[in-house]
């Protein structure tokens, strides 16, 4: 994901009222900008340190730039616009990156379930697997030990609500898939953070006990790109 026009690289003063943040830009102006994550973002961000943000041409927009990119206290880049992991795995998709899913000729996104409720792909078309692909996606970018990276970061019940969904559908005889979408330039290896949220730690083994299948890639990053490696990340 090359981003045009530009990221602009600017200092972060704080983040505040959960989607907000105060920047000084490059020329040294003091910015508000869009924060685009509904998470803790804990170890995402330092006071002070570098942030990269787009800029929107939408005049309807209250805020024109959107921060994507954050540089923690350790020197680590973190994609912080969970929004963009469904575009990451669509282009890691589309270049045939993601080895277990590669086989698949069609990709439809924000696909409606009969319960109404939706999931954010579904592949089909395959030579290999007569069966439907449906994938939900999470972006992660909790990281409280180098290396290993942390789903959540704070208690989601709607994170659990498509965990339910993901299962129902292992169930049924489709595939199922969670994607985890690492957005952490550190990340080695994944967990799930149960100390932040039990319920969430528990839904996640039931789904695999009904066949779930969980999928976790890494994404590389900098100053103006995010791109996910093709790299799986293993359990710790």
């Amino acid at each position: 994901m090359l981003f045009s026009p530009p990221l602009i690289q600017g200092q972060l003063i704080r983040r505040y009222k959960r989607f907000l943040a105060d920047v000084i830009g490059p020329n040294g102006e003091k910015l508000t900008i869009h924060c685009p994550n509904t998470g803790s973002m804990t170890n995402c961000m330092v006071e002070g340190g570098r942030v990269w943000y787009s800029t929107s041409d939408n005049p309807k927009r209250k805020y024109a730039h959107t921060w994507e990119i954050a540089e923690n206290e350790w020197g680590h880049l973190v994609g912080v616009n969970s929004a963009r992991a469904n575009g990451l795995l669509e282009e890691a998709l589309t270049a045939g990156l993601i080895a277990p899913l590669a086989h698949y000729k069609s990709c439809r996104r924000e696909v409606r379930l009969p319960s109404g409720k939706r999931l954010d792909f579904l592949l089909e078309e395959s030579k290999d697997d007569s069966r439907p692909c449906y994938i939900e996606v999470k972006s992660m970018t909790l990281m409280r030990q180098h290396g290993l990276a942390e789903f959540p970061d704070a208690v989601t019940k709607r994170g659990r609500e498509h965990l339910e969904e993901l299962a129902t559908i292992a169930k049924s005889g489709a595939r199922a898939i969670l994607f985890f979408c690492v957005q952490h330039s550190a990340a080695e290896q994944i967990s799930v953070a149960r100390d932040i949220d039990p319920e969430y730690a528990e839904s996640l083994l039931k789904a695999q006990n009904a066949g779930v299948e969980v999928l976790a890639y890494s994404a590389s990053l900098d100053g103006q790109q995010i791109k996910l490696s093709g790299k799986p990340l293993g359990w710790a």
